[in-house]
């Protein structure tokens, strides 16, 4: 007589590893949607630093050049200066975001992530000094990332 021998998986085998995988899937996912929004929260920061470091090199230009100059040329970008800061349209120059992940409102001095959930209070604000000797105001605003 000959002996059967049966190959492949049973059906409770492969329900047990497809109910095992789908449990694994329930606690990873959440994770890859927190990682997202930390990746945002990272971009925004950066974005800050990089605003606040190009109005220092902005000021830095205008104090080399001597007197209180109208603009300073940055990269070939001729960016407009108030109390020896960029002023609102100029900051977007002097950072030089020619990146497609921000929009900027020059009337604001908003910088928004595209792709938050909501841009509006996932963004950047610039305010330039308000009087001579003071420095411009950078504030960060996560909330909707």
């Amino acid at each position: 007589m000959k002996s059967h021998q049966s190959r492949g998986f049973t059906l409770i085998e492969l329900v047990v590893v497809i109910t095992i995988l789908g449990i694994l899937a329930a606690f990873a996912i959440p994770k890859f949607i927190a990682l997202d929004t930390q990746a945002r929260v990272a971009t925004i920061n950066g974005l800050a630093g990089s605003v606040k470091s190009a109005a220092a090199l902005a000021r830095s230009l205008a104090m080399v050049t001597g007197g209180n100059p109208a603009n300073v040329v940055m990269e070939g970008a001729t960016v407009t200066l108030t109390n020896n800061y960029p002023d609102l349209p100029g900051i977007a120059l002097a950072v030089n975001s020619s990146v497609s992940d921000f929009t900027y409102a020059a009337a604001t001095g908003v910088f928004a992530k595209v792709g938050a959930p909501t841009p509006a209070n996932c963004s950047v604000t610039y305010t330039p000094p308000a009087a001579a000797g003071s420095t411009p105001t950078v504030v960060v605003n996560i909330a909707g990332c």
